[in-house]
């Protein structure tokens, strides 16, 4: 490298002390450069060290973890050697992070404007007045919608995609020197993370700064990236130019990941990768990465590899790295279950409206013409036995509220739902019989919400299984330790408690806890959003088994549009609470007819770093859905006029089950995109 760095890892070893006493590297031997002005991606799966890493880039290590050995310089000094007062003044001004969960950077009980001027006052020179427009322009460049009125509200009042975006605005506050992003965009939609990557890449240009980004996305990586450092159980297995690396990498493991990513033209299952890492402690006598490789031999089984550098510049950690590209790349999972036809009916919703304004007493008594639009309006669905049903739609465009609605968290304000067999479902929890609470189960999208941290996980999963089937002492901790095998964790973590895993294991643990019920309706809320790529191919097949086992009935809400593509039968588009678009995957996704599904789906990034995604020059979200006429017209490359202001869009038919909320006759919308 041409400059000195000014992020330089050297022999990094972090560990922590097992129960015998002995220290467990979770950490080994990690070196990491980066330049101004560079962006370096960090892959690999939950639990390889990404996020350790980029903290100890900090200086900071969460509880129970320490240095063992190596160095990490930042602008010329060790971080670890610094006083606490130096590494305060560093750490969100020169030194910025956006952690993979928001939920960790707002203040729950401080409204958004004023923990933004907390961190302006805290490393800007700005005078104070001007920190309210300063504010402002942060939360116009993440592409919040009406920032004025964002800074008002409290972060439980905002989606988790608009809390992520915060959050992004809060780190680059203190215009930093360096930027460390742990999992920034995985609660953001396709159209806000493709706009927030190129901000981020602006940025990073302007301002010569660097970046050290952690991801499980590799379309993200491909995006924004230089190069690509790939860790596994701890130790770098692969480093290179991101070009080389995504293209043709030159490690196993490496092309096992690109195996497992979902693709949006392809309607099946991605190929997981066998077996897991390595627990820390394990014996790693020989390549760490042996027991899951194909090419792996007794050569591998005795001997650590070397780091071998080859004519692309990727450094591998790999005896055979000319023989890598024999495997194959492609994803061949299990078959897709597909809904069978004539399926009982399993749940409804019919003109379901869901209100967030609490109206006073007056203003029970107003016309409804003057009270604001609801949140989520004429929503009119059906859902059969094994059916899944994907919601797609950009942050806060009410997929999440749908889904509190049916679990019974959030009542609404209008409209009734029906399970399969005629009985009305009880509009709130708390009402609902044993009986209706097991058969209705949901995973939420942030596990450090839902996941009690003073209780183990077997506490965690031992709930429902004493609730709903009364096993206790043995037979319960049997159990619990076989749903841990489905979504790929061991017994080993019965014991642990979730502020000892990590995010992707935290994440497994609510899915294993939602299925410990056995439930016929379960409500999917961005699940696979924490999950490295392998892992979620592999909580894919899960939910794809359990389908075809027990004709469960899934409702997906995710960003992801290709995984929502592999999973679901149907697809259901929503643009602020309203219904535009709904058909089986294939009609959707092969021939999308309305303006707003094909900015979505032109916006989907791939691994590829040729891959542009293609975005609307001069696009805005908003805060609200419109009074009247169509909720999209604002945004709307192909609005026809006055009609899209004032008249409500007409469903227009077109062929099996496939419906469009839209004034342009489907003659039309079937022509070449428009965006």
């Amino acid at each position: 490298m041409a400059n000195p760095p000014l992020i330089d890892i050297r022999g990094l070893c972090v560990g922590f002390r097992g129960r015998s006493g002995a220290m467990l590297p979770v950490l080994h031997g990690i070196d990491l450069q980066v330049c101004r002005g560079e962006s370096i991606g960090i892959v690999g799966e939950s639990g390889s060290g990404k996020s350790t890493l980029a903290l100890a880039a900090m200086g900071y290590l969460k509880h129970g973890l320490q240095k063992i050995s190596g160095e990490v310089i930042y602008d010329g000094a060790d971080m670890f050697a610094r006083s606490p007062s130096e590494l305060a003044k560093i750490r969100g001004g020169q030194l910025g992070l956006i952690p993979q969960n928001s939920g960790q950077a707002l203040t729950p009980t401080m409204r958004i404007g004023r923990q933004l001027d907390e961190a302006l006052r805290l490393h800007c020179s700005l005078p104070e007045g001007a920190h309210s427009d300063r504010a402002i322009d942060l939360l116009t460049q993440v592409r919040l919608p009406d920032p004025a009125a964002i800074l008002r509200r409290y972060p439980h009042e905002l989606s988790g995609g608009q809390q992520q975006r915060v959050a992004i605005a809060m780190a680059l506050a203190g215009e930093p020197d360096a930027l460390l992003l742990d999992e920034p965009t995985t609660g953001l939609d396709v159209t806000t993370q493709a706009h927030i990557l190129d901000l981020l890449r602006e940025l990073a240009r302007a301002r010569n700064m660097a970046m050290v980004y952690v991801s499980h996305d590799l379309g993200v990586i491909a995006r924004v990236c230089d190069r690509v450092q790939v860790l596994y159980a701890g130790e770098t297995v692969l480093e290179g130019p991101v070009r080389a690396v995504l293209k043709s990498p030159d490690h196993p493991y490496a092309r096992g990941l690109l195996a497992s990513i979902p693709r949006l033209g392809d309607r099946s299952l991605p190929r997981a990768l066998d077996g897991r890492p390595p627990a820390p402690g394990a014996d790693r006598t020989g390549c760490v990465f042996a027991p899951r490789c194909a090419l792996a031999t007794d050569h591998c089984q005795t001997l650590h590899p070397p780091i071998i550098t080859g004519e692309a510049g990727q450094a591998t950690r790999c005896f055979y790295p000319e023989q890598t590209s024999e495997i194959d790349m492609t994803g061949s999972g299990a078959p897709l279950s597909c809904c069978a036809e004539n399926s009982p009916l399993a749940l409804s919703l019919n003109g379901v409206a869901i209100r967030y304004d609490r109206p006073g007493a007056l203003a029970r008594f107003m016309p409804a013409r003057s009270r604001p639009p609801a949140t989520v309006d004429d929503i009119t669905l059906s859902l059969t036995l094994g059916e899944t049903l994907g919601l797609v739609g950009e942050s806060g465009s009410g997929k999440s509220t749908i889904l509190k609605t049916i679990a019974g968290l959030l009542p609404p304000a209008e409209g009734t739902l029906t399970l399969g067999d005629g009985t009305a479902l009880t509009p709130r929890v708390e009402q609902r019989r044993p009986d209706q609470l097991r058969r209705i189960q949901m995973v939420f999208q942030n596990p450090d919400e839902s996941l009690n941290p003073r209780q183990s996980v077997a506490n965690i999963l031992g709930q429902p299984l004493r609730l709903y089937f009364g096993l206790k002492g043995r037979e319960l901790r049997a159990r619990a330790a076989e749903l841990l095998e489905t979504v790929r964790l061991g017994a080993h973590y019965l014991d642990r408690r979730p502020g000892q895993l990590s995010g992707g294991e935290k994440q497994r643990v609510a899915i294993a806890r939602a299925f410990a019920a056995t439930p016929e309706i379960v409500l999917c809320d961005e699940i696979t959003s924490a999950l490295d790529v392998s892992v979620q191919a592999a909580v894919l097949e899960l939910l794809n088994d359990l389908k075809a086992r027990h004709q469960s009935t899934f409702v997906f809400v995710s960003h992801d549009l290709t995984v929502v593509r592999a999973l679901s039968d149907r697809v259901a588009v929503l643009y602020q609470g309203r219904l535009c678009e709904i058909g089986p995957a294939a009609a959707v996704y092969g021939a999308p007819s309305h303006p707003y599904t094909k900015v979505l789906l032109n916006a989907v990034l791939e691994p590829d770093p040729d891959h542009v995604p293609h975005l609307l020059t001069e696009d805005a979200t908003e805060l609200s859905p419109p009074a009247c006429g169509c909720p999209f017209k604002h945004r709307c490359p192909v609005k026809i006029g006055r009609l899209c202001d004032t008249d409500t869009p007409p469903w227009q038919e077109a062929t099996d089950g496939h419906a469009i909320r839209c004034h342009i006759p489907l003659q039309d919308l079937s022509k070449p995109d428009p965006v």
